[in-house]
């Protein structure tokens, strides 16, 4: 649904037509990216020249049809790779073709939120503190997108969720408050939806910007970035920043093996821990129980700093849960893997005071505990060696 589906129709078709041999010209504003051609091959693969007999009009749709199964796949497969699984797909034409978007205007229309004017039928927006009133059905009669929108929210909670959240691009702001009046409207508490609104991510390649565009095919896809910089750098330099900051994602230091690098200066911290670890074991220190262990030895101003870090943690999870913030962890995390830097490049862990190594041990167990764990809750792994 959608003018961009139009366009992405009108441009399989057209390369579907060039690749059986007829002269066409491109469509202006096209989608004319190499996977576009590649997905019209896997077309003409299945299905030869039988989409020529068709009229132009059920061709692109068996076209778009055939192109969005394939990259929903590729989507799924992208995400899977990436270390993300939804539960859940959810087919916006399920509400077309269920009338549940009729549904949700009679709602409206019954509680009179809606009106008509120049032929269309309007949502009261203006209500609920929208700058402007929202149309429901154009002049043509077909429902709007936001009328789509509306009925997949109801779904939602209708389904049982106590809380919904959104993840919208920030041009999408606009539609914050309409959305959350028509889920006032539909008689739902407008504090129960939170929509958080992502900026973009600019690329970085050698301190320039990576330019992309869909139309003309030059794009970086996230399967290209994972390959390049890796798994673990990509996820954790996207939840460094708040979802209402630009993220400047410098690929050449996500790649770099260097303290400069975040997520390198997090994961080497826990494999510096690991060492010191191994090292004990070759010199067959074993850590005593934690009830065993004169913690009260651990007075240096950099082991006091390191506990109450530590400390925090918990609470940090929670604020950070609460407040839809998980770059508080990727924060947190960084802040504690300096502080254990700092600490390793002051004092000895192995010891010649067997009871001030044992403390010592202690502390560098549950650091290590601490980062793993802050890793884990970020998907992002916690090597032994580097």
């Amino acid at each position: 649904a959608g003018n961009q589906i139009e366009i992405f129709g009108e441009s399989l078709e057209a390369r579907y037509l060039q690749l059986m041999g007829e002269y066409i010209k491109f469509p202006e504003n096209g989608y004319a990216g190499q996977d576009v051609i590649d997905t019209v091959k896997n077309i003409i693969r299945d299905y030869k020249d039988s989409l020529l007999s068709m009229p132009s009009p059920e061709r692109r749709q068996a076209m778009i049809d055939y192109a969005l199964q394939e990259k929903i796949g590729y989507i799924k497969n992208t995400l899977k790779g990436f270390g993300i699984e939804y539960d859940v797909w959810f087919s916006e034409k399920t509400l077309h073709q269920s009338g549940s978007i009729d549904q949700v205007i009679n709602y409206l229309r019954e509680r009179d939120y809606v009106y008509e004017a120049d032929g269309a039928l309007w949502f009261k927006s203006t209500l609920f503190g929208d700058e402007k009133d929202e149309v429901l059905t154009r002049t043509n009669g077909l429902p709007t997108y936001f009328a789509a929108d509306i009925a997949y929210h109801l779904n939602k909670f209708e389904r049982g969720f106590d809380w919904v959240i959104n993840i919208w691009g920030a041009d999408h702001h606009g539609h914050v408050a309409r959305m959350k009046g028509a889920m006032q409207a539909l008689g739902y508490d407008p504090a129960r939806l939170d929509i958080l609104l992502m900026q973009l991510v600019r690329l970085y390649r050698g301190g320039e910007v990576v330019r992309m565009s869909k139309r003309t095919g030059t794009t970086i896809s996230l399967d290209e970035l994972i390959e390049e910089v890796g798994r673990d750098a990509a996820r954790f330099f996207f939840v460094l920043r708040s979802p209402d900051s630009h993220l400047d994602f410098d690929m050449e230091l996500a790649k770099q093996k260097s303290q400069e690098n975040p997520v390198y200066y997090v994961q080497y911290a826990h494999a510096r821990i690991c060492s010191i670890f191994k090292q004990a074991a070759g010199a067959d220190v074993v850590l005593k129980p934690i009830e065993d262990i004169d913690v009260q030895l651990l007075k240096e101003k950099e082991e006091v700093e390191l506990l109450r870090k530590i400390a925090d943690f918990p609470e940090e999870i929670a604020i950070a849960s609460r407040t839809l913030a998980p770059q508080r962890i990727a924060r947190y995390v960084l802040d504690l893997a300096g502080l254990f830097h700092s600490y390793y490049n002051h004092f000895r862990v192995i010891n010649k005071d067997k009871d001030l190594e044992q403390a010592r041990l202690a502390l560098m167990g549950i650091t290590r505990i601490t980062i793993k764990n802050a890793l884990d809750i970020l998907g992002v792994n916690a090597p032994e060696q580097m």
